[in-house]
């Protein structure tokens, strides 16, 4: 089964590994996909829509072939615990706000799809950035969906041909 991999904020530096050494298809930026007449914009999420201005800069710089130059002149040791540190401050500091939902108002990842939808219609919106399993109307004829995480909602999303489902994984004896 063919596995495709969509980078996201804490994956930026993810070089060509899962592509050489297990096959796996890498997108940095979201992809549209047409099904069965459908059209599909599949992303992770980081990045989109108004507001949050600091990150986009620091992603660019992130990005940048003189920022992992740089950083690849850094011994090993030191830098993991530089990615650490920075990966666990950006979760930490980012949890209690991406945990609740706060309006659809307040969804920047709505207002994208929606800012997107005048110009180019998709049918699914599929995202996975907000942490948050959501199920929004983008449209009359659109939603935005947002898959949620493993930690704390184990959810995952299913698209049957025709219609995308959130589920919650559940363990049975």
């Amino acid at each position: 089964m063919p596995i495709y991999f969509f980078t996201g904020n804490h994956d930026m530096w993810l070089f060509d590994y899962f592509e050489k050494e297990l096959g796996i298809i890498i997108y940095r930026d979201p992809q549209e996909l047409v099904n069965n007449n459908q059209k599909l914009l599949i992303g992770h999420g980081d990045g989109l829509g108004p507001g949050d201005s600091t990150y986009k800069i620091l992603k660019k710089i992130f990005k940048s072939s003189f920022s992992q130059w740089l950083f690849a002149r850094i011994h090993p040791n030191l830098g993991i615990r530089l990615a650490n540190y920075w990966s666990r401050k950006s979760r930490i500091s980012n949890t209690i706000l991406e945990e609740k939902f706060l309006g659809e108002e307040n969804e920047y990842l709505l207002a994208y799809c929606r800012e997107l939808e005048k110009t180019q219609h998709h049918d699914f919106y599929i995202f996975g950035h907000r942490h948050l399993p959501l199920d929004l109307s983008v449209s009359p004829n659109s939603r935005y969906i947002n898959l949620g995480e493993w930690v704390h909602f184990d959810t995952y999303a299913v698209y049957d041909g025709e219609n995308v489902s959130l589920k919650k994984f559940e363990m049975h004896a």
